[in-house]
């Protein structure tokens, strides 16, 4: 046993990089379950959400942050403190960068910034190449080496699954031996309600407009077993501004309806029952900005 044990690994990896360059995507494929919602959405990600990957040989446990940016708010200036204090404790940290796409001044100061983090290990990954050419894979492989001297480098794709293995190999092998540190069952530390509410959110971003993702937030307010046996669940999609309401809950109420109908679809998977979910579109002025505010919805 003593033998088995010390032959075991396991430790923390955050991936970060731009927006929208498959970070969540990456992480789900990862886990094998849908642990952090995805959108185009810059910001999309809001919490450090940690997904773990069981493996014979040890545990990756995967902590999904916010994207590093320039912020403009209070919220985006606690997202960063957000980041900055998980990329202070991982093993690993995997730069991400998409195959399809040229690196950019944001990649650079995202680069710049893994300077920040020396006890950290230093994985560049290159996504998305089911969507790039070998030409433009080969020459995204030679920016990221002129990067810096990365630990390795892995080219993947999270929806064909291609190199996942191959990353999962080489992110386990750079993390500390050490016993398994969650139970073999458990895919998330995330709390449940906190996972609806994101999923709520996650089907309100897909209708939504290019200026509404940064002010949504949602939340679980209550839950209930009803006689039919369904379970009833309350929630509240907040925006900053009356004439976002509108936008979300649409003419008649249809925009709500259809991304009220996403949200259950997801939350049954989720939860593996049926459900009746309630939603209530509320306005909260400046949220973003308001220390109370942010406090209330998790901040």
């Amino acid at each position: 046993m003593m033998n088995e044990e010390q032959n075991l690994r396991a430790g923390f990896v955050s991936f970060v990089g731009r927006p929208n360059v498959g970070k969540s995507t990456l992480t789900n494929a990862l886990v094998g379950e849908k642990v952090a919602i995805t959108s185009p959405k810059p910001q999309t990600t809001r919490r450090a959400i940690r997904g773990i990957v069981h493996r014979e040989d040890g545990q990756l446990i995967i902590v999904d942050t916010p994207g590093i940016h320039r912020p403009r708010t209070l919220l985006g200036e606690r997202l960063n403190a957000l980041v900055e204090a998980t990329l202070g404790d991982v093993d690993v940290i995997g730069f991400c960068v998409p195959a399809n796409e040229k690196l950019g001044p944001g990649d650079r100061f995202i680069n710049d910034r893994l300077e920040d983090f020396p006890r950290a290990k230093k994985v560049a990954i290159l996504t998305k190449v089911d969507e790039a050419s070998k030409t433009e894979i080969i020459d995204q492989l030679t920016r990221l080496g002129e990067l810096r001297e990365w630990d390795a480098i892995v080219p993947i794709s999270a929806v064909t699954d291609e190199q996942l293995d191959v990353l999962s190999d080489v992110l386990l092998c750079m993390m500390p031996h050490s016993p398994m540190l969650y139970e073999s069952d458990q895919t998330t530390d995330e709390n449940e309600d906190d996972r609806i509410a994101e999923l709520i959110r996650e089907a309100t971003l897909e209708g939504a407009r290019e200026e509404l993702p940064h002010s949504l937030a949602a939340s679980v307010d209550d839950r209930e077993e009803r006689e039919d046996g369904l379970l009833a669940i309350y929630g509240s999609i907040y925006v900053e501004r009356d004439s976002q309401k509108g936008i979300v809950i649409g003419k008649g109420g249809s925009q709500l309806r259809s991304s009220g109908e996403r949200a259950r679809h997801e939350i049954e998977k989720l939860l593996g029952r049926r459900v009746f979910l309630s939603l209530r579109v509320k306005v909260m002025k400046e949220w973003q900005r308001d220390p109370k505010a942010l406090g209330k919805l998790g901040f």
